[in-house]
């Protein structure tokens, strides 16, 4: 539902389309008849933004992994299943790439029941596998991790690929845009080191007015991104300290800018980090999938918890050197890149 989805469904489109496939990109939510996908979405963003402890008791009773029965997202996701195989039909569609969980589960019912009559593979975009992404029905399966993949090996029977993330080139080449940033940051607070703070495409964040000002305390310069969130940009542009931004069109830019992320959500903006080289500090994540997310990379070594100010700090301090702390902490996020996801998929 959030813009993390669509990045990487418009990144495989644009592989697939150099190496000479037709490409269509279709929005399960708008598959889904009566308006229940935009009341969905609507839904989501305001549980997210205002109520989150109402989406952690959703992704507790439907998502997470655990044992005993948990309710199906098929039910819900077999509405749109007329509507995508007349988009399948009436394209000539070879394959069907799913990179959002209800799609997963449609793909999966309708294979297994015959009504998709070609392959259908899903690329599973977070860190934190639940149960929502697995359906035995579906071909196969591309995974971030291989700890991801075990997880998936465990609930389907279906191929499993360790890929590693998705995002465009320009992330994993030096930065063109980065100067203009630095200038602009060196302008408005000269000496003290960017910090980025993301809020994700909603701006969904926990206190982000408190983390700014708690880093314009200790000598950074915090850089807020709001995304499409216009009441979280205009209550932080009255933050004398802090540079508040909206949507950024420059991220590749601006990521190779900043000394460190401060993310909340183990999504597509800290994916986008570890391509480019910047360390990243999981703070005050949103519940559910947010958690589960930041943890496992955590696990991984991609990405440092910091749960509370104090450690937060201490974390962004020991980044300031430039030693082998640092050095190792890109290079195990630079590693998780592990193969051209378009490789895994054409093949079907």
């Amino acid at each position: 539902m959030g813009a993390g989805h669509d990045t990487v469904a418009a990144e495989l489109a644009r592989r697939a389309t150099a190496r000479g496939h037709e490409v269509r990109v279709a929005d399960v939510l708008r598959l889904l008849p009566y308006g229940l996908g935009t009341g969905l979405r609507r839904g989501y963003q305001a549980s997210v933004r205002h109520l989150p402890w109402v989406y952690a008791g959703v992704y507790g009773a439907f998502l997470r992994e655990g044992r005993g029965p948990r309710p199906s997202g098929v039910p819900l996701a077999r509405l749109a299943g007329d509507r995508l195989t007349e988009l399948v039909d009436r394209t000539g569609a070879d394959l069907v790439v799913s990179v959002f969980h209800l799609a997963a589960q449609l793909t999966g019912h309708l294979r297994e029941r015959g009504a998709l009559r070609v392959p259908s593979a899903v690329f599973l975009l977070d860190f934190a596998v639940h149960r929502q992404w697995l359906h035995p029905g579906n071909d196969r399966y591309l995974c971030l991790t291989d700890t991801a993949a075990r997880a998936v090996r465990r609930a389907v029977a279906a191929p499993v690929v360790t890929t590693g993330p998705v995002v465009g080139p320009a992330f994993r080449a030096p930065a063109a845009g980065a100067d203009r940033w630095r200038e602009r940051f060196a302008a408005r607070a000269p000496g003290r080191p960017p910090v980025l703070l993301s809020a994700g495409a909603w701006g969904a964040a926990s206190r982000p007015a408190a983390t700014a000002r708690l880093l314009a305390a200790a000598g950074w310069l915090p850089v807020v991104l709001c995304g499409r969130n216009e009441r979280l940009l205009a209550r932080l542009a009255g933050e004398p300290a802090a540079l508040a931004l909206g949507w950024v069109d420059d991220m590749p830019g601006l990521l190779g800018a900043c000394h460190a992320l401060v993310d909340n959500a183990a999504g597509q903006t800290a994916v986008q980090a570890l391509a480019a080289g910047l360390p990243v500090i999981g703070h005050r994540p949103l519940p559910g999938h947010g958690a589960d997310g930041v943890r496992r990379m955590a696990d991984l070594g991609v990405c440092e918890l910091a749960p509370d100010p104090p450690t937060l700090l201490r974390a962004l301090d020991a980044l300031r050197e430039d030693g082998g702390a640092r050095t190792a902490r890109v290079a195990r996020g630079r590693a998780l890149f592990r193969a051209d996801a378009m490789d895994c998929l054409t093949d079907l």
